[in-house]
């Protein structure tokens, strides 16, 4: 292989990972727990919080707190199993690009 095709292959590569890594991005995790539904976009990062105050008493605020950690969990392990469907096969190349 000359230099000129493995730099093509290269770029090919990087425009492929961008494009899913946008993907990824792009696309909304719910998590949920008990009465507590976060959404999450492809970043980690909470676009949405909803808790269903008809389940919830004056003193189950600490519980409350517990569950909006879980569902946030239950979010980020979605994300995490989208990224490494999408982009397992690049796996030792995603080292900051994420």
């Amino acid at each position: 292989m000359n230099m000129q095709s493995i730099m093509a292959q290269a770029q090919r590569m990087q425009r492929d990972i961008q494009k899913k890594k946008d993907e990824i991005n792009a696309k909304l995790f719910p998590g949920k727990y008990e009465f507590v539904e976060v959404t999450l976009n492809g970043k980690k990062e909470m676009v949405r919080c909803k808790i269903n105050k008809e389940s919830l008493d004056a003193s189950d605020m600490e519980l409350l707190e517990d569950f909006i950690v879980l569902a946030t969990k239950n979010a980020i392990q979605q994300i995490d199993q989208e990224i490494q469907a999408k982009m397992g096969q690049y796996a030792g190349m995603l080292d900051g690009l994420m």
